[in-house]
């Protein structure tokens, strides 16, 4: 007789989706260490059992093997299917599509609140986290649900180098060994662990080699000559004492490392002219940059890689890491996210032109099917959208490009009464009559007639009825000034755009030394790009951009038979 299947059953298995596992890959789980009993145990279940819990999976672009789901919360069970059924096995999923950023948040809290997850293996989710936060730590501290000293704590072991990292996984030493060995250089921290494994030394006594070895003056950035007669110094103490610390270092590391941060500072400051964003870098911050590639399989390309130098995200890292104190790493981006999203689309316009130009000459000369982006030479008509080389939208390039607005505007509207008046018109029927003060107008009363307003308003009644009718116009175009002067943005550029004001009338970068000096050296080498500057400079460019930054501005405001004239920069457009 046939077995019965309850309806509860059969409306459960209707609505639960399955995906076979040939299907889905892994590749979210910041859990690395399986333990080998307890996995076996677990395929044996799903031998006999079955997946009885869905997993969390979300499409991704298929790949060579035809994988098109990822594998976000589930692994464990992932892995045991795939060994105890095979590629074909269907398990029960949930599909959510996400971002990288919200799948690697969503696996990091979920193995969270699972037992047994290695602190090492936090510490890397976490410091992904981080990174999709553009450094953002007390954010990412709440998205987890921990204190900002928890998170601080676990990302400080990414500075653990490898080996130390899966031991801490594996749980051949405890979390105070990792902890201690973090703060030291990675080669160093490979030549202790096996003594600590092998002599199973206790936290305790690691610490106190630690202390002694922490801050060395052979390695310090900071100038020591003060060093040389300090009672800290432990050269001094094996002459005072019988027992002393290791020779060369420093015993008070509060002044050690107040000493080493200020030379960091130092360092970065001097970076100033050259990058948007210049950041001292720790433990844990290594998911917070990524190195600016042109070429290769993390490259954006080379007119993206241009364009990305005006970025405000784009800047240089300065260490503060064992091994690399004060080392200047240059060109870096600090928006992961978004360089990850063009290295994508440089990589799919790339296939995408490659397929263009593979494509059967009959394809495109067929009537009834629509043209290959082929063109008469035989390239691609049809590539991806050329990134947009421009300067970005600073508050200080916006603040300066309003004064750019409002000055322009002025002029144009204090030679045309009639439009002046309009213009007052309008903006009274509006309500931003009340932009205009009376200390500006007071400023303009006292320049037109060399006499100050009264203080009473019957007196500014009588004084301005005085007036001949030509004064009066003129203040009634000063009132106009006036309110241009003290509109908000959303307002002035309203106005811009209706008065179709022409910058190039207004605006010449051979007159604006004061908008270079503003900007970066990177940012400028931008501006050279969109305004044809890099070109008409030819192999001076390079030459140029290795000066200081007074002379670089010197350089790009004196170009021989360059023709500055109508050469606005789109940022300073409305």
């Amino acid at each position: 007789m046939r077995q019965r299947v309850p309806h509860f059953a059969r409306t459960q298995k209707m609505q639960t989706p399955t995906v076979v596992v040939g299907k889905i890959r892994p590749g979210r789980n910041p859990r690395k260490y399986f333990d080998p009993a307890e996995m076996a145990e677990l395929t044996e279940s799903v031998r006999v059992n079955g997946v009885l819990q869905s997993l969390l999976i979300r499409p991704v672009e298929e790949d060579e093997s035809g994988r098109e789901y990822e594998v976000v919360a589930g692994e464990r069970r992932y892995r045991a299917a795939l060994s105890a059924h095979g590629e074909d096995y269907p398990v029960p999923v949930i599909i959510k599509a996400m971002t990288d950023a919200e799948a690697d948040s969503f696996a990091l809290i979920e193995n969270i609140q699972r037992a047994d997850m290695a602190p090492s293996e936090e510490a890397v989710q976490a410091a992904k986290i981080v990174g999709w936060l553009q450094g953002d730590r007390d954010e990412a501290a709440r998205q987890l649900g921990w204190s900002r000293s928890t998170l601080d704590k676990r990302l400080a072991l990414m500075n653990c180098s490898e080996s130390v990292l899966e031991a801490l996984n594996t749980r051949t030493i405890q979390l105070g060994h990792a902890e201690l060995l973090a703060t030291l250089e990675k080669g160093t921290q490979d030549k202790l662990l096996p003594v600590i494994v092998s002599e199973k030394k206790a936290v305790a006594e690691l610490k106190k080699t630690i202390e002694a070895a922490a801050c060395s003056l052979e390695k310090a950035i900071f100038e020591k000559t003060q060093c040389t007669t300090c009672q800290h110094n432990s050269s001094l103490q094996t002459e005072m004492f019988g027992e002393a610390i290791a020779t060369g270092n420093c015993t008070n590391r509060a002044c050690y490392t107040e000493k080493t941060d200020r030379k960091l500072e130092g360092i970065a400051y001097g970076l100033k002219d050259e990058y948007q964003v210049i950041r001292i870098v720790r433990a844990g911050d290594n998911e917070t940059r990524v190195q600016l590639l042109v070429e290769g399989p993390t490259g954006v390309g080379e007119e993206q890689a241009k364009a990305c130098h005006g970025c405000q995200n784009f800047g240089a890292a300065v260490s503060g890491l064992p091994g690399s104190l004060g080392k200047v790493y240059g060109g870096q981006c600090f928006d992961t996210a978004c360089n990850s999203q063009k290295v994508a689309a440089r990589i799919k316009a790339e296939r995408d032109a490659k397929a263009a130009t593979q494509a059967p000459a009959s394809s495109s000369s067929s009537s009834d099917k629509p043209a290959t982006a082929k063109g008469a030479a035989g390239k691609a008509t049809a590539p991806a959208e050329k990134p947009v080389t421009s300067i970005s939208e600073s508050e200080k390039v916006k603040a300066y490009r309003t004064d750019v607005w409002r000055k322009a505007l002025r002029k144009e509207v204090a030679q045309n009464a009639e439009l002046a008046n309009a213009y007052l018109i309008s903006i009274a029927l509006h309500g931003l009559a009340r932009t205009i003060t009376g200390d500006t107008m007071g400023k303009f009363f006292e320049k037109l007639t060399e006499q100050k307003a009264s203080s009473t308003f019957p007196g500014c009644l009588t004084a301005v009825q005085a007036l001949d009718p030509g004064k009066r116009q003129q203040l009634t175009v000063a009132t106009t000034v006036a309110a241009i002067d003290g509109m908000d943005v959303t307002s002035l550029r309203d106005l811009c755009r209706y008065h179709k004001l022409d910058l190039k009338l207004h605006w010449n970068l051979q007159k604006a030394q004061d908008f270079l000096e503003m900007l970066t050296k990177s940012e400028m080498k931008v501006l050279a790009d969109e305004l044809g500057i890099r070109k008409a400079l030819g192999d001076g460019f390079a030459k140029l951009f290795n000066k200081s930054k007074p002379e670089v501005i010197a350089g790009l405001l004196a170009v021989d038979g360059f023709d500055y004239t109508g050469k606005v920069p789109k940022v300073l457009g409305f």
